[in-house]
């Protein structure tokens, strides 16, 4: 009997033992994850859609990561190259200036919408437009519907004495922030290359654009290029569809003006340049077409790189992206990203 107690109380003090090992080994494990960091594989990236082109403009391919070097305020970071998804759907926002003289580009934009088609044949795209003048409105929200774009654009309408472009690009890129992650995000901004009248900052617009990691795209015309041209053509003379577009015979004193007007800051250009964009300049309808050839050609031709600063200083980053190997090519790529506060 005095056996039987025995071995019942030595057996409780050890289940006792082991239940509170148990117990605090259980403990120690909580504490232990709890003093981990939180792991997020994607959140603490840094993207970079770059394009890489060579001395003739065309497109570079067949680069590896071990091929870049991306440098984050000097200091150089590991470098990672993604695949881009097959297929990868596109939401895309096509902004068009209405206002000032851009009315008179609209015959130059004709091929627009058939050169938006391959886009729609693809069954993944989605399209919304955009216009401006010195307001911004939304004519169509996103659609599959080619339809639907291709009604808008044939009734594009005159508007008024403004184009603000940097109020039209921070619009276009809060529609796109609506749109999944998992699909491309890219603008393409058809405008004159000075901004009249905006509220938004060029600095804020550049910001937009690289938090949702999108891509612009800028064809721009010059109301004041395009007025010399056509009247050196005679397209804008009396009996022109355009007889009332300044001045229907040469005026050197505005020639003088025009190119000094020229020389301000081009606000598409400098936008395009910073966060990765490409910009072209259009004179014709064939240059117009050309130009959106290469938009369409281009939209999946871009290596995604990213990498993960190591606890990065809130605020502004400078970046730079370049070939280890550099030769004769120009590479596009965003020269700056936002690092938040930690939480």
């Amino acid at each position: 009997m005095l056996s039987m107690r025995f071995c019942r109380k030595t057996a409780k003090r050890v289940s006792l033992r082991l239940t509170s090992s148990l117990f605090s080994l259980l403990a120690l494990l909580a504490i232990s994850f709890a003093q981990q960091p939180t792991v997020r594989t994607r959140s603490n990236l840094v993207l970079i859609p770059t394009l890489v082109k060579d001395s003739q403009g065309s497109i570079v391919y067949g680069l590896q990561a071990q091929d870049f070097m991306i440098e984050d305020n000097g200091v150089q970071q590991s470098v990672r190259l993604d695949d881009a998804p097959e297929g990868q759907p596109i939401s895309l926002v096509v902004a068009i200036q209405r206002g000032r003289r851009a009315f008179f580009e609209f015959d130059r934009m004709q091929g627009l919408k058939s050169m938006l088609s391959p886009l729609f044949a693809t069954g993944k795209a989605r399209v919304a437009l955009v216009e401006f003048d010195s307001k911004v409105e939304l004519t169509r929200n996103f659609t599959p519907e080619e339809r639907h774009i291709d009604a808008d654009l044939s009734n594009l309408q005159e508007g008024d004495s403004g184009a603000a472009i940097l109020d039209a690009i921070a619009y276009s890129i809060a529609q796109l922030n609506n749109e999944p992650e998992d699909r491309q995000r890219v603008l393409l901004l058809i405008s004159e290359v000075h901004d009249h009248g905006s509220h938004v900052k060029i600095e804020d617009a550049v910001s937009a654009i690289g938090r949702i990691n999108a891509t612009m795209y800028a064809l721009t015309f010059s109301p004041g290029l395009s007025n010399i041209l056509d009247t050196g053509r005679g397209t804008n003379g009396p009996t022109a569809k355009n007889k009332n577009e300044m001045h229907p015979t040469m005026d050197f004193m505005d020639l003088a003006y025009r190119t000094a007007q020229l020389m301000r800051k081009n606000v598409p250009n400098t936008v395009a340049t910073m966060t990765g964009g490409e910009y072209e300049l259009f004179t014709t309808r064939k240059k117009f077409e050309i130009r959106m050839n290469d938009f369409t050609n281009h939209l999946h031709s871009r290596y995604l790189l990213s990498f993960a600063p190591q606890n990065p200083q809130p605020g502004l980053h400078q970046l730079r992206v370049q070939l280890k190997d550099g030769g004769n090519v120009s590479v596009l790529a965003r020269t700056s990203y936002w690092a938040e506060r930690p939480q």
